[in-house]
């Protein structure tokens, strides 16, 4: 496991600080397991109240269901999904992703999610334009797994408060946090959902300490400016 030392300690002691702030975030924001796998594609480089206009767009047709939107053409579904931006593209990913359920589970989640985690998560991750924070969000909010989410939010933290090395990736960064935590989808759901929290309030693409919860974990001069994640 790829593991950075580092981070002990710091992990656990973040999500106090969170959870003592800001309380439950009961978050992710969708109905049913269906929508939140919908929602983890949708939500890849936009925001989420624009992934709420596709979904509710998607509602209004009736087509939040997996039999009905696997037999959608991509091009209907396409227009349907235009408020999530980059729309065709995400249409595709979308296919790929019911032609999987189909093909591999006969269209039922719950016989996809009977499969194990790591294999699952090698199966969506085969899937064309299924990068691993939208496999482990599928995962995670729709398949209840315990597997850590890492986005952009949670970079930004991290490495700010120079837990974990610039050049640190995705797998990195996840493999470092699990390490430090109990391994438990709820615990990871609601840690994703304060780092999102503390995110948007304060570590912006500009840095906002005053008031941070995590404020005084900085290192000693003020928070490390990280690379960009990729």
């Amino acid at each position: 496991m790829r593991y950075d030392a580092r981070m002990s300690g710091n992990v656990e002691e973040a999500y106090q600080r969170l959870f003592a702030a800001y309380g439950p975030q009961h978050w992710w924001p969708a109905e049913t397991p269906f929508e939140m796998m919908v929602g983890a594609v949708l939500t890849q480089n936009t925001n989420w109240s624009n992934v709420a206009k596709a979904l509710e767009n998607l509602r209004e047709e009736g087509l939040l269901d997996a039999a009905a939107l696997h037999r959608l053409p991509a091009e209907e579904l396409a227009e349907l999904i235009r408020p999530a931006g980059y729309y065709r593209l995400k249409a595709g990913r979308l296919k790929r992703l019911l032609d999987l359920l189909f093909d591999r589970f006969d269209g039922s989640l719950d016989e996809m999610f009977s499969r194990s985690l790591d294999d699952l998560r090698e199966l969506l991750l085969s899937v064309n334009g299924i990068g691993p924070e939208t496999a482990d969000s599928i995962l995670l909010y729709a398949g209840k797994y315990p597997t850590f989410v890492v986005d952009t939010y949670t970079h930004r933290v991290f490495k700010r408060h120079a837990w974990i090395e610039d050049e640190a990736d995705y797998h990195t960064l996840k493999d470092s946090i699990e390490a430090g935590l109990e391994r438990s989808a709820p615990l990871f759901n609601e840690y994703h959902a304060l780092l999102v929290k503390v995110g948007k309030e304060h570590c912006g693409p500009k840095p906002r300490c005053e008031g941070c919860p995590l404020q005084e974990l900085l290192p000693p001069g003020g928070p490390h400016e990280p690379a960009p994640f990729e």
